[in-house]
């Protein structure tokens, strides 16, 4: 008589391959987070003193200093101002850029790496680097912001741009130039139409980042209520610096409301 084992088999997520695997990742993370922490020169005593000088700080913060509010309020409006500006014109100048760094509508193979090159080149480059050195070509101000901020935007809104161009679906393009209609035809009537959504999500994203970015060029010179807040920490004038980050995190919190209406309302 032939004996049948009706036990099912015990149920593994991961096979013991696959589990020593994950234990050798696991294990490899940790070495590299020690070495990393052991290679850099931290001043421990400073980091376990970090809580009492907070509290020593944030003390000298209150109450708030309102004196300086109107002034404060202005060049809050020329931060927004800043940002906006600043994405409108990288949405303007991000979009050819799209155009020729999607492998779909690319005229060739050396647009295409034209194109990746200017959207490599400005993602790579941090937004306070970019002001750095246009206030050093056009000095201080908020004409060194707005061109900082335009040229770390441009990266951004033409990658996600370009991305969504190669998604699009190439029926409505061929049968457009199945019928012999001209290039900017295509473009406008079965490109364009297909990649607005991503157009709109895109650039009022980069608006809500940039409205972000652009609270701290003051801090190098480029404009922006980060100059207030320099001369602030500079002056040791707690109070008006704990003014100074409440109204920028009012700005930011206006502004996710904003973006968050315009999206509803657009998309």
């Amino acid at each position: 008589m032939v004996s049948m084992d009706t036990t099912p088999e015990e149920w593994a997520r991961y096979t013991p391959r696959e589990r020593l695997q994950r234990y050798a990742i696991f294990l490899l993370a940790v070495i590299t987070i020690i070495w990393a922490l052991t290679s850099i020169d931290v001043i421990w005593p400073w980091v376990f003193d970090a809580p009492q000088q907070m509290g020593d700080l944030f003390s000298r913060m209150v109450p708030p200093d309102v004196t300086n509010l109107p002034n404060i309020l202005w060049v809050l409006l020329e931060t927004v101002n800043i940002a906006t500006i600043a994405t409108a014109i990288a949405v303007f100048v991000s979009l050819p850029v799209a155009y020729i760094s999607a492998q779909n509508t690319t005229p060739n193979a050396a647009t295409l790496w034209l194109g990746r090159l200017i959207l490599v080149s400005s993602r790579s480059v941090n937004t306070i680097i970019w002001a750095l050195l246009f206030v050093a070509i056009f000095g201080p101000g908020i004409v060194a912001g707005i061109i900082a901020i335009m040229f770390r935007s441009i990266g951004f809104i033409g990658k996600l741009l370009g991305e969504a161009i190669e998604e699009i679906d190439r029926r409505p393009v061929e049968a457009l130039e199945a019928t012999g209609a001209s290039r900017l035809k295509v473009i406008l009537y079965a490109i364009v139409p297909q990649v607005m959504p991503t157009f709109w999500a895109v650039a009022i994203l980069r608006w809500d980042i940039n409205l972000r970015e652009s609270t701290v060029l003051g801090l190098v010179g480029a404009g922006g209520i980060g100059l207030i807040l320099q001369s602030a920490i500079d002056t040791f004038n707690w109070q008006e610096a704990a003014t100074v980050l409440l109204a920028i995190l009012a700005l930011v919190v206006l502004g996710e409301v904003v973006s968050a209406w315009l999206r509803k309302r657009i998309m």
